[in-house]
């Protein structure tokens, strides 16, 4: 039906219809008549050309625009990676499409992507199948060849103990075969002290106030900080070599509680594939380990949380079993009468503490169906030099060499009984002697001792510390979102004998830890976590509540104590969490 013949119908009618045509005598109204006849009959020709033009174009339109195809529910995955192709010339623009011919792929677009028979104008502009390729492989990238990332917080990764599985925000970098991570989270702890007074969120077992020491007697306070919130930024590009990873991480626990101060934790990159790769950078010392989960902001007893400058390797030597290997960055520490000695301790000119050669590290991990099991062990070379230092006369050149080992191990407790769900039991055990340093929440500058400046003493020795302890934990779930952690650590340090001529109540004499105990005891509550073949996710959300109980007795009793206080200290804080990780 067409519309147009119908408005000339009634113009027709309108004229002849006309008043003042129709008081015309009849001589003088029919040669009007039939010019007005005869400008329709070329008004519809006219007319006739037109609607089968736009008929033309409309049956052109509809053949070349495919039906759109309807949207996928799951995310196109990214073409599978291949060298680039030389850009194609594009159609003319009179080019006309064949009706029931396949569409034209767009130049350079991927597999399954087509453009519609447009005007030049708007031939360049994607299809919405070629947006939402797009689309999906920024938001979900799935490069093949690339590895996957690695939990934040993974605990059988030398990393800290505060885990999660989150793979944190990951987006595929557009035109490459790149994806970018930003990680994280904010977390906000509170603690309150039942004894003695401890002025830091993140208390070490060393440090404790000692019984009948000032502290002591002010009693206990509470304080809150979220200067442990940490960001990070990883990246993974594709290479002929395999993965390259790069890591920035930092915390703002640089600072106080009231002052926080952003502080580097990671910077470093990693090139190679599952079977074998290489690590240059600031990263995790391989022999860190947190064995159990707690809420404190601390390096606690038998715990190691070390980051430094190191080149590591890392390769899979069976199914299930990773070794790895670091040369890593050294730090010789040592305690004498003076008190404690580090590289970078500028008391009174140059430190007598120095460094030679780096830290040999080596680590076995093996895991299989829940079960984790891990072996490390470290050889280290201390040196001290006292030329150029206020520790001279005499000039000394003292060697000792540090070693260690250690194992710890996870073992699911469904292996006994499928009703203990996720349940874990934790161990780990250490020995060695030079190792004080990687042990930072055990002692203070206590890879060795020496007798230089005690009396009588000409020459000098420098003593590697023998040091050793355990770790035994229980991990509870009393539902997918409600768990619980038990643990108890012992550590003890054997110290030479001349170490008690160190003055009663100085920085040395304090610092010399023979005995140290904790205890921890929380409930953590994860809204968002499931439990899926014996493995928990914690989510995004954690809040929690915790009890540590500490002990330490000196070397020497209240005799080396003087009058700082009694020969041992005990510490009862609670401490409370809430974590969101993104």
């Amino acid at each position: 039906m067409r519309p147009l013949y119908g408005l000339l119908s009634v113009l027709g009618c309108a004229l002849a219809a006309d008043p003042v045509l129709a008081q015309q005598p009849a001589a003088e109204q029919q040669p009007l008549v039939e010019q007005l006849m005869r400008n329709q009959e070329r008004l519809l020709q006219k007319i006739d050309e037109l609607q089968n033009r736009v008929d033309q174009l409309e049956g052109r339109l509809n053949t070349a625009t495919p039906t759109p195809a309807p949207r996928q529910q799951t995310a196109v995955a990214p073409p599978a990676r291949a060298r680039p192709r030389a850009p194609q010339p594009a159609a003319p623009p009179s080019a006309t499409p064949v009706a029931g011919a396949a569409p034209t792929p767009l130049p350079g677009a991927p597999s399954g992507s087509v453009a519609a028979a447009t005007p030049p104008a708007q031939a360049a502009a994607p299809s919405p199948a070629t947006v939402e390729q797009s689309i999906a492989a920024a938001l979900n990238p799935n490069i093949p060849g690339l590895l996957p990332p690695e939990p934040m917080g993974n605990q059988y990764e030398n990393e800290d103990a505060l885990r999660s599985d989150l793979p944190g925000i990951a987006i595929r970098i557009p035109s490459t075969e790149t994806e970018v991570r930003v990680y994280g989270f904010a977390k906000i702890s509170s603690y309150y002290d039942l004894s003695g007074r401890n002025q830091t969120d993140a208390p070490t077992a060393q440090t404790i106030p000692l019984n009948n020491s000032a502290a002591d007697a002010q009693g206990g306070e509470f304080a809150m900080t979220a200067r442990y919130s940490r960001i990070g930024v990883d990246t993974r590009s594709l290479t002929d070599w395999g993965t390259l990873e790069t890591r920035i991480e930092g915390d703002f626990a640089g600072g106080t509680t009231t002052n926080a101060q952003f502080r580097m934790r990671q910077a470093w990159a990693e090139l190679g594939t599952a079977e074998f790769r290489v690590l240059a950078g600031q990263a995790n010392s391989l022999w860190n380990e947190g064995v159990f989960e707690t809420l404190l902001d601390a390096t606690n007893l038998n715990q190691s949380f070390i980051r430094q400058a190191q080149i590591r390797a890392t390769g899979r030597l069976a199914p299930g079993l990773t070794g790895m290997v670091s040369i890593e960055a050294p730090d010789t520490q040592y305690t004498s009468v003076a008190g404690v000695f580090t590289q970078n301790t500028t008391t009174n000119g140059a430190s007598p503490a120095f460094n030679t050669a780096p830290d040999l590290l080596g680590r076995l991990t093996y895991r299989d169906d829940g079960l984790v099991a891990e072996a490390r062990g470290m050889l280290r070379r201390l040196s001290v030099r006292t030329a150029g230092t206020a520790a001279s006369p005499p000039n000394l050149d003292l060697n000792a060499t540090g070693w260690g080992f250690a194992a710890n191990v996870g073992v699911p407790m469904r292996w006994l009984w499928d009703g203990f769900g996720a349940d874990q039991v934790l161990g780990m055990a250490y020995y060695g002697q030079g190792i004080g340093r990687y042990f930072a929440g055990n002692t203070s500058g206590q890879d060795a001792l020496t007798n230089i400046g005690l009396p009588g003493v000409v020459g000098g020795s420098l003593n590697a510390l023998p040091t050793y302890g355990a770790i035994a934990a229980y991990r509870r779930f009393w539902t997918p979102q409600l768990r619980s952690n038990f643990a108890y650590a012992y550590s003890r340090q054997d110290y030479p004998s001349y170490a008690l001529e160190f003055v009663p109540g100085s920085a040395a004499a304090l610092g010399l830890n023979r005995d140290m105990q904790q205890v921890f005891v929380n409930l953590i509550w994860s809204p968002f976590g499931a439990i899926s073949n014996g493995s928990f996710g914690s989510g995004a959300v954690d809040v929690g509540l915790e009890y540590v109980f500490t002990r330490r007795d000196l070397f020497g009793g209240s005799a080396a104590a003087g009058s700082a206080g009694a020969g041992l200290g005990v510490a009862n804080r609670i401490v409370g969490a809430v974590v969101g990780r993104f």
